[in-house]
């Protein structure tokens, strides 16, 4: 069969298949379309960070943008066979995008009540989608796009209402896994429930699509509960400022700070826009607990040392962050001095180790401590997402017929497929973004269907 007729092609009633147009092969920037019966579903729409633009030319410089999304042209092009947009949970790689994208694609969004609210707060500070119909769909719902059914499960990530998706449809059925982690003592949320993943097994799962993030690490990734313990024992004999930064959409890590302010004595301030902003969508939604109270920032300045606990964005270096004002000695509410303490309780994202080091050498100039994961045994930070364990197990408790790996860079999803294969499921299919998997009636992987891209976003 050549390319031209596959190109021409549009999904069949028996056909099942799978286009990444972001988030394969790489780790972020999620854009994800299933096809069916003529219909295509799309989810997430996420964005990247930081990264050179292709250039149109190989004569033509390469562009930066600060934030990029995938390029959505084959959507866009036949917009009216996308049945829905699903965003599995608010994270900015998977969520990020579609204030912008919105416009071009014209479908109805089918998201949680928290993600809900996130997105309603991203419309109303841009002035952009204003006439997106969201639909809520309660963790663990059920809703009919097209030709799909899908099924909300819940699992545990960074994030409040974190889901997986069971897609059915009349040629198979896909267990789309978004970001995921097995977290049996979660700050916030329910615990990890294996039950409701062994079920899936009995309804003959066609492919499962699967994170791949930690792919490359062996065991188990750590509870959120650890992490707290691990803040708590640091932070407590501290007797200077303390500054904490880390990814502002996790609310659980900003639950267990606010415990480790109470149990040392502190007040709790939380320096930057995104992290306000998403507190603001915890409070309206009752994730945040009633009895840890804020600080107003612009008090912090003037308690003693001892009493500060600070949670700052801009973990990843970015220039126009708290973190970074403070390095610089121009936040408006703070100014660190000697022996004041920062904990960075984030993983360095690939691609931001220069602008992170440069950071770093700023605080340490001014003789400010810091603290990285690398430089503790203690798990200052924790991942959402999972080990080669955590994989292992879901694999054998769904059983698929066919391993998808995304969400990770090449040596990722090979490492991904590979604990696929030790957990026995038949086949794997390894891809990038523009490859088309066909899952049913017979599976194999169409390279370079469409071309993929990225495009600049103004933020």
């Amino acid at each position: 069969m050549s390319k031209a007729v596959v190109f021409d092609m549009q999904p069949g009633l028996k056909d099942l298949w799978f286009l990444p147009l972001g988030g394969c092969g790489e780790i972020g920037m999620n854009l994800n379309l299933y096809g069916h019966d003529g219909q295509w579903l799309m989810v997430d729409c996420g964005v990247t960070f930081y990264n050179p633009l292709q250039p149109l030319s190989t004569a033509a410089p390469k562009l930066t943008a600060e934030v990029q999304a995938a390029d959505p042209s084959f959507i866009c092009q036949q917009r009216e066979r996308l049945s829905a947009i699903i965003i599995t949970h608010a994270h900015e790689d998977h969520v990020g995008a579609l204030i912008h994208l919105w416009p071009r694609l014209q479908a109805p969004v089918y998201c949680t009540p928290f993600t809900a609210e996130i997105l309603r707060r991203k419309i109303a500070r841009s002035g952009l989608s204003t006439e997106m119909p969201i639909i809520e769909i309660p963790p663990g719902g059920t809703c009919q796009c097209g030709p799909f059914l899908i099924n909300w499960l819940n699992i545990t990530h960074s994030i409040p209402e974190p889901q997986a998706l069971l897609i059915s449809t009349e040629a198979g059925k896909v267990f789309h896994t978004a970001d995921w982690k097995m977290d049996a003592a979660p700050i916030l949320g329910r615990a990890f429930k294996p039950q409701v993943f062994k079920r899936l097994a009995k309804q003959g799962i066609t492919a499962m699509v699967c994170d791949s993030t930690n792919a490359l690490k062996s065991g188990f990734s750590l509870s959120e509960t650890a992490c707290y313990q691990a803040l708590l024992e640091v932070i407590k004999p501290v007797k200077q400022r303390v500054v904490v930064s880390g990814f502002s959409s996790n609310i659980g890590r900003l639950i267990s700070l606010g415990r480790v302010a109470q149990q040392s004595g502190r007040y709790l301030a939380l320096f930057g826009r995104a992290m306000e902003n998403m507190l603001g969508a915890a409070r309206q939604c009752g994730f945040w607990p009633e009895d840890i109270p804020l600080i107003d920032v612009g008090h912090i300045g003037f308690l003693p040392p001892e009493e500060v606990l600070v949670v700052a964005t801009g973990s990843q270096g970015e220039p126009r962050a708290a973190l970074t004002k403070l390095a610089e000695d121009r936040h408006p509410h703070l100014l660190l001095e000697e022996n004041d303490l920062v904990i960075f309780s984030a993983i360095m994202i690939p691609g931001n180790e220069m602008l992170i080091s440069r950071l770093i050498d700023k605080f340490k100039a001014k003789k400010i401590q810091v603290l990285q994961p690398s430089d503790t045994l203690l798990p200052i930070h924790v991942s959402g997402h999972p080990n080669q364990g955590e994989l292992d197990l879901l694999y054998r408790y769904v059983k698929p017929a066919i391993a998808v790996p995304v969400h990770g860079e090449l040596p990722h999803m090979q490492a991904n497929a590979a604990v696929a294969r030790q957990a026995g499921v038949p086949q794997q299919l390894l891809g990038q973004n523009g490859d088309l998997f066909v899952l049913a009636p017979q599976a194999r992987c169409w390279q370079n269907f469409v071309k993929a891209g990225r495009i600049a976003i103004d933020n």
